[in-house]
């Protein structure tokens, strides 16, 4: 089992759920509530849940044999791995799913401190737009499993398609999200609304992005690795 692929993932979706609130704080309320505590449910209950287990099942990444040992003193939860969760897949992540909610806000003529509460002329656009934010999360959810599931080597390197667990996984929270967002008793619910098809297109190529951006960072790790293992054998070469 996987325990780092597994942690990862789980770590990455905290600044895309604590970002909104922290928005809707520091804005004293201007900014309405970009996600709701049942969305929030769905999320951490529902849509995560499969492709987290998937996770732990993914077999260890080529090359890691060959890296050195992890100092004994170290758990697993390292610097580098919160760094990598919360800095760069959360982060991204986070603006996204912002960059998804005001888009829906500001189509619809909103401006800071607008009221979008039920009666009002723009509860609907507010409606839609913290679904923006849930099917965001979700979908950058997707590009965070396929980016966690190596933590050095590149994703063609293992195959698109060798975990057939994760890929389950991911179908379900699509369908599952799907049926939050589009079926009318859910809606009520979970306080939900259809998606335009400009912001499904939107939120659409967030795993790209969420996964694009990591792929970036490991692919700048390895050259850096590279370029020092190579100085270290020119210098072993040097003093022979």
């Amino acid at each position: 089992m996987s325990t780092t692929t597994f942690i990862v993932y789980i770590f990455a979706h905290a600044p895309a759920e604590i970002v909104p609130f922290l928005v809707f704080a520091l804005s004293a309320g201007t900014v309405p509530l970009p996600l709701t505590v049942m969305q929030i449910l769905a999320i951490d209950l529902g849509t995560e849940t499969l492709p987290a287990l998937a996770l732990g099942r993914e077999r260890a990444e080529p090359g890691v044999m060959s890296r050195p040992p992890r100092p004994s003193t170290q758990g697993v939860i390292s610097r580098d791995m919160l760094v990598r969760s919360w800095g760069y897949l959360g982060m991204v992540s986070a603006a996204l799913v912002m960059t998804a909610f005001f888009y829906v806000l500001w189509r619809a003529g909103w401006h800071p401190g607008d009221a979008t509460g039920p009666g009002s002329p723009l509860h609907h656009a507010y409606v839609t737009a913290t679904t923006a934010t849930f099917a965001g999360i979700v979908t950058c959810q997707v590009g965070t499993a396929f980016a966690a599931r190596t933590d050095h080597a590149a994703l063609r390197d293992i195959g698109f398609f060798t975990n057939p667990l994760l890929l389950a996984g991911i179908a379900f929270e699509l369908v599952f999200t799907a049926a939050l967002v589009y079926v009318p008793p859910l809606q009520g619910i979970f306080g939900t609304a259809a998606l335009p098809l400009d912001v499904v297109a939107l939120i659409a190529v967030f795993p790209v992005l969420v996964w694009g951006t990591d792929e970036l960072r490991r692919r700048a790790r390895r050259n850096r690795l590279h370029t020092s293992h190579r100085h270290r054998e020119t210098h072993h070469v040097a003093h022979r």
